[in-house]
């Protein structure tokens, strides 16, 4: 029986980076990028483009090496454990804006950001791995994934909660705001990582292909339940991508900033906290769910309707301030199925991890859940690309202030802007779970 404090301890690796570091680049970055930082709408739309180009190759190579790696703290926790600091430093410095000229900050903000992919994956694919190697128990693999769900969504409700607060609290500009804030939550991100990496064990030893082979990579295409796992993995990450990218604009443009109720601020990252302590709640309840349903894939499909019905609701609400606690409500109803499915996800990337080394003879544990990472970070990426693209299409545009920065023109901001804002949170996420529920049906394996 493994012990609660390790249960903990796995939870604070997906709190510092679930919860903190890609929770603040989900919801934050689109908006910080192009309002705060400077960057066109373009610039924005490329840096996380480029950057997707850059995961499809380091997240596969970083599960290979994972896998590969032999130290006496095991194969995966050596990563949680080195990579904890740079993993908060370098997110620090993504979030400090410096005093160069426009050529310089867009090398500064690529950089950084490309830094911060690669070490996020050399941290996360790692911790992801590490459900398939500290126990066998196909209930235990359930509750560290709660665990985690838990972790992530109860630090993101903590980080989105508080940070308009804590802006308010350092004062002085946005740029210093964000630059402050970056070394507080890149500090916490630091610790967490470090305690993960200490207070979990490796039970199981995974049965090693010790030579490189792109027979591994040539073995995955082969998977059929790898395939279809990594399709509905990229579809939940472009639903949360969407929402979250596309909130900052929602309150800025839609509901002409800050809703400020008997005293109460309600900005987009508030708004949206309401979501995670939903999920926080209802990835706790996955498992007694998903026992009570009959299986993952039945639990997960239930839980991804429950999405697409709610999302579509959204787009019904009317588009003024004064219906904010309707909003908040359907958000909440949202984040109930996405609380349910989160943990399902991981838990069976660990089934197609066993079903890999089954079928092959060699464990591709760490292979297989860099792709679940890959997912991750190519559907809330290519979302938040797309939110610009798409915003830019519909006529948002930019202008040069008088200190020489970009800033979105006022003016551009017409009711075709305001309609795609609007559908960017509601329809467009629906439509997704749409093909996320035929990807489901095909998935064949039965747990």
């Amino acid at each position: 029986m493994v012990r609660l404090k390790e249960k903990i301890g796995y939870a604070l690796g997906d709190a510092a980076a679930g919860g903190i570091t890609w929770k603040i680049m989900s919801i934050a970055f689109p908006l910080f990028f192009t309002n705060v930082y400077g960057l066109t709408f373009a610039d924005a739309a490329a840096l996380m483009l480029v950057a997707r180009m850059f995961d499809v190759v380091t997240d596969p190579l970083m599960g290979a090496l994972a896998d590969r790696t032999q130290s006496r703290f095991g194969t995966y926790r050596p990563w949680l454990i080195f990579g904890a600091i740079p993993f908060g430093l370098i997110f620090a410095l993504l979030l400090y804006t410096p005093d160069f000229g426009p050529v310089g900050k867009r090398i500064w903000a690529y950089s950084f950001y490309l830094l911060m992919m690669a070490i996020y994956t050399a941290v996360n694919v790692p911790y992801g791995s590490l459900l398939g190697v500290m126990t066998d128990d196909d209930n235990e693999k359930n509750q560290f994934s709660s665990f985690r769900m838990v972790g992530a969504y109860a630090m993101g409700f903590v980080t989105l909660l508080s940070f308009p607060y804590l802006q308010k609290f350092v004062g002085g500009t946005s740029q210093h705001q964000y630059a402050v804030l970056g070394v507080f939550f890149g500090f916490i991100a630091a610790v967490g990582t470090l305690t993960c990496g200490l207070l979990t064990k490796e039970r199981l030893k995974p049965v090693r292909a010790e030579k490189f082979s792109f027979k591994q990579f040539g073995d995955l295409f082969r998977n059929k339940p790898w395939i279809y796992l990594t399709l509905i993995g990229i579809c939940t990450n472009f639903f949360n991508g969407f929402r979250y990218a596309v909130a900052g604009y929602l309150f800025e443009y839609c509901l002409k900033g800050d809703v400020t109720v008997s005293g109460f601020i309600i900005n987009y990252t508030v708004f949206m906290t309401f979501g995670e302590l939903t999920c926080m709640v209802f990835g706790g309840i996955s498992p007694i769910f998903t026992k009570w349903v009959g299986s993952k894939k039945k639990a997960f499909t239930v839980a991804a309707i429950i999405c697409a019905v709610t999302s579509v609701a959204f787009f019904f609400v009317p588009m003024h301030s004064s219906y904010i606690w309707l909003m908040v409500g359907i958000v909440i109803l949202t984040s109930i199925g996405v609380g349910l499915y989160s943990p399902l996800l991981w838990s069976m990337y660990a089934d197609v991890a066993d079903y890999a080394t089954e079928k092959n003879g060699t464990s591709s544990t760490g292979l297989i859940f860099s792709s679940g990472t890959m997912a991750q970070k190519f559907g809330t990426a290519i979302s938040g690309s797309l939110v610009a693209l798409f915003l830019s299409l519909a006529g948002a545009s930019m202008i040069t202030d008088s200190t020489g920065n970009s800033i979105v023109d006022p003016t551009s901001i017409t009711d075709s802007v305001l309609s795609m804002v609007w559908s960017l949170f509601s329809l467009f996420p629906a439509a997704i779970v749409v093909i996320m529920l035929l990807l489901t049906y095909k998935y064949p394996i039965n747990k």
